[in-house]
């Protein structure tokens, strides 16, 4: 089953969280719709997919996102802005 890591932030050089999901479509439409309303993201109004990658294993996934938090700011940017240089929300893509 697939596996995916994702950032989402509120605007371009905004407020950036990093997750883990096994369902990118339903998570990002919780998101978007504060189906969690005392979250991290609910309380930031982080609802714009800018980024995300796949994976096998759920294993594999949790590693990357562990890997991901623990990088600064400009590595979290630098990787957005490889694949999404105008931080375009993502979510009609998946």
């Amino acid at each position: 089953m697939k596996h995916y890591v994702y950032i989402i932030t509120n605007k371009k050089d905004g407020v950036l969280y990093i997750g883990e999901t096994k369902d990118l479509k339903k998570r990002i439409y919780q998101h978007k719709n504060k189906v969690h309303p005392t979250t991290f993201s609910a309380r930031y109004n982080l609802d714009k997919l800018i980024y995300s990658e796949e994976f096998e294993t759920e294993a594999k996934a949790k590693l990357r996102e562990k890997q991901m938090k623990k990088w600064n700011r400009d590595w979290k940017i630098e990787l957005i802005e490889k694949l999404n240089p105008n931080w375009t929300d993502l979510h009609t893509e998946i």
